[in-house]
């Protein structure tokens, strides 16, 4: 699998680490503990379109979410996590 990480292109996955949906929001630190715990043990793993975090680790390390469908790994789109800040270089 390779993925066009968009400030070094095309590379192959092993360069870049998994980081899960990228949908889940931590629940606030007032939430019940029940809400910690599906945050962290409880996830749905949905056969077709994910928006995933991966990590370019032996690359830029920058963070990124790609789309990827499950059932095929095929990629249909990858975007920096963030956007670059003002002014930042590229």
């Amino acid at each position: 699998m390779r993925i066009a990480c968009p400030h070094c292109g095309s590379r192959d996955a092993q360069e870049f680490t998994y980081r899960g949906d990228a949908a889940p929001r931590r629940p606030s630190a007032d939430a019940p503990a029940e809400a910690m715990f599906d945050y962290v043990y409880l996830r749905d793993n949905p056969a077709g379109p994910l928006r995933e975090l991966w990590r370019h680790s032996a690359g830029c390390h920058a963070w990124l979410v790609v789309t990827r469908d499950t059932r095929t790994h095929a990629i249909s789109d990858v975007q920096a996590a963030r956007p670059a800040r003002k002014g930042a270089a590229a």
